[in-house]
């Protein structure tokens, strides 16, 4: 079987009085958003879907802790406030 790859990002404009610009690609968030939830307890996202779970937020570096969701619904449901 072929290897599989994600598409190439299409290259940001470079602003020459920026001399930071050819950085600026690297501080633009993961393919997976600019919010994620992660399990308190370890382990994958859908198991045990009544534990916490951890919110994170891109803070134009990192993702940063954004809060807690009681249950992996509510945490689904932080994650697609975003796209509304």
């Amino acid at each position: 079987m072929g290897k599989h790859a994600r598409p190439p990002k299409p290259p940001a404009p470079v602003d020459p009085d920026d001399p930071l610009a050819p950085y600026e690609r690297r501080r633009q968030p993961p393919m997976e958003g600019a919010r994620r939830i992660r399990p308190l307890h370890g382990g994958a996202n859908h198991l045990q879907p009544d534990q916490p779970r951890a919110l994170e937020a891109w803070d134009g570096f990192t993702y940063q802790p954004a809060g807690t969701a009681p249950n992996l619904t509510a945490a689904r449901d932080w994650l697609n406030e975003e796209q509304t």
